[in-house]
């Protein structure tokens, strides 16, 4: 039985995101949460969050479902849209800024 969240247009570059993803792939939904618990960056709160809303949705799927149970089967980020800026630099240059946005996916199964 598998189960899905996704999350879009984060203010975070996929490459950031996926740095943390290769730690808690393939464990199990408590383990991973507790290593996401307690990692120092940004993305790891953001996947927690997704991941709550995976199991969320297998339990809704079937209500006698474990936590316990359950791991984490895939799990990916993809580059969302880019949202371009300037920079005023000296001269009258201009330096373009690129505010990267990402998709996170996660997929469970118990």
């Amino acid at each position: 039985m598998e189960a899905m969240a996704k999350a879009k247009y984060l203010r975070i570059s996929s490459r950031k995101l996926r740095q943390v993803m290769d730690v808690v792939r393939g464990k199990s939904v408590d383990s991973a949460s507790k290593i996401l618990k307690f990692l120092p960056k940004k993305a790891a709160r953001l996947i927690e969050k997704v991941l709550i809303a995976a199991v969320a949705n297998a339990r809704q799927k079937q209500a006698n479902l474990d936590r316990e149970d359950l791991y984490i089967k895939t799990i990916y980020a993809d580059a969302g849209t880019t949202l371009k800026r300037w920079l005023p630099r000296c001269f009258g240059r201009a330096n373009r800024l690129r505010k990267r946005t990402s998709y996170i996916t996660v997929v469970v199964e118990g």
